[in-house]
C-alpha cells in the first residue's frame, strides 16, 4: 500500500519530535554537573559542520552568504536566547510541565503576528488565546507556594522562539533553511565564548535556584562519556534538522503541525521512565486548554488560507 505524501511527512514529524526529545534527556541528565553555555558551545561546535553539509545538499557552494546579515544576526540570538533559557528550565521542571508551556508557542506567534505584524485575527481566535493563556497560567501557578521560576524561563524560551518564527517569514524569501541554520549556529557559538567569563563575573552562588546555576557554574573538563553526549547533541540537532525539513517539504503545513504535539505523551513517557516524574492535574488540564487552543488556532488559520480569493469585479459587471 501506497502511503500518501501527507502521511510520509506526518511520520518524519513524530520521528522528530522524538529525535528532539533526546536532547531534553540528556541536557537534564548532565545538567547537574556543567555549565549550559559549555552544553551550547559543544553541541554548536559540532552541528556548524552539519549546517555546512545541508547547505551543499540544497547545491550551494563554499560556504552559506546571506544579503540580510543583521535580520540573520537577530535571529541566531533569540534562537540562542531561547534554546538557553529552555535549558535553565530543564534544570528545574519536570519534562511534562516543560513540554505543557511549549504548547503556547503557536499561541504566542499569533499574538506577536497581530502586534508586530498587523494581522487581523476575528473574535474567536482572540477567545482561542486568552483560553490557551490560561491553560499556561493553570500550569505555571503564579504566587502559589509550588510556582517555580524554571517555568518563567521555558515561557521566555517560547516568547524568544515565537519572535524567530516571524523573523523566519521575512527571511525565508532571501535564505535557504540551511543557510539559516548556519549562521544561527554560528551566533550560538559566538555568544556562548562570550558568555565564558559570566560565572567569574557573577561568582559563587551557593544558594542559586537551580536554573541560575545551570547558567553561572563554572566550566569544567568534562568525562569522556559526557563529552561524548555533549558533542552528541550536535548530532542530534542535524537529525532532527533532516528530519523536521523532509515533514514539511512532503506534508502540508496545516495537516502536519499538529502531530508536533504528540512531544506531551513522549515526554511524560521520558519522565516517568527515567526520573519517576508524574505530571499533576494542574499541569494536564493546563496542558489540554492549551492544546485544544492552539490546535483551534491552526485550524483557523487552514481555513482561511483555504478560503477563495474575492474575484475582482470588472468593468460592466
Amino acid at each position: 500500500m501506497k502511503l500518501s505524501a501527507n502521511v510520509k511527512g506526518i511520520g518524519f514529524l513524530v520521528a522528530a519530535v522524538f529525535v528532539i526529545s533526546i536532547q531534553n534527556i540528556a541536557v537534564k541528565w548532565i545538567g547537574g554537573d556543567y555549565s549550559a553555555l559549555q552544553i551550547v558551545t559543544f553541541r554548536s561546535l559540532l552541528a556548524l559542520p552539519f549546517t555546512v553539509l545541508f547547505f551543499r545538499y540544497e547545491g550551494g557552494r563554499g560556504l552559506p552568504a546571506t544579503k540580510l546579515p543583521w535580520l540573520e544576526f537577530v535571529r541566531g540570538l533569540f534562537l540562542f536566547l531561547s534554546y538557553t533559557t529552555f535549558m535553565m528550565g530543564l534544570a528545574a521542571l519536570p519534562l511534562a510541565q516543560i513540554e505543557a508551556i511549549r504548547f503556547s508557542g503557536p499561541l504566542m506567534i499569533t499574538f506577536l503576528s497581530v502586534v508586530m505584524l498587523g494581522e487581523q485575527v476575528g473574535p474567536r481566535r482572540w477567545v482561542a488565546l486568552v483560553i490557551g493563556f490560561l491553560g499556561v497560567l493553570l500550569i505555571v501557578q503564579p504566587g502559589s507556594a509550588s510556582f517555580n521560576i524554571g517555568s518563567l524561563f521555558v515561557l521566555i524560551s517560547v516568547l524568544f522562539y515565537a519572535l524567530v518564527a516571524i523573523i523566519t517569514r521575512k527571511l525565508k524569501a532571501e535564505d535557504s533553511s540551511a543557510t539559516m541554520a548556519y549562521f544561527s549556529s554560528l551566533v550560538y557559538l559566538v555568544a556562548a565564548l562570550l558568555l565564558v567569563p559570566l560565572p567569574a563575573l557573577v561568582g559563587d552562588m551557593p544558594n542559586a535556584h537551580p536554573s541560575i546555576a545551570f547558567l553561572i557554574r563554572p566550566w569544567s573538563m568534562p568525562t569522556l562519556l559526557d563529552g561524548l553526549i555533549m558533542a552528541g547533541l550536535g548530532l542530534i540537532w542535524a537529525i532532527w534538522m533532516y528530519l523536521l525539513s523532509r515533514a514539511y517539504s512532503l506534508a502540508q503545513a496545516s495537516v502536519a503541525a499538529p502531530f508536533e504535539y504528540v512531544s506531551l505523551p513522549i515526554n511524560i513517557l521520558w519522565g516517568f521512565l527515567i526520573w519517576r516524574e508524574i505530571p499533576t492535574w494542574l499541569t494536564l488540564a493546563g496542558a489540554a486548554l492549551t492544546l485544544g487552543s492552539g490546535m483551534y488556532v491552526l485550524y483557523r488559520e487552514r481555513k482561511e488560507r483555504e478560503l477563495p480569493s474575492p474575484t475582482p469585479v470588472t468593468e460592466g459587471e
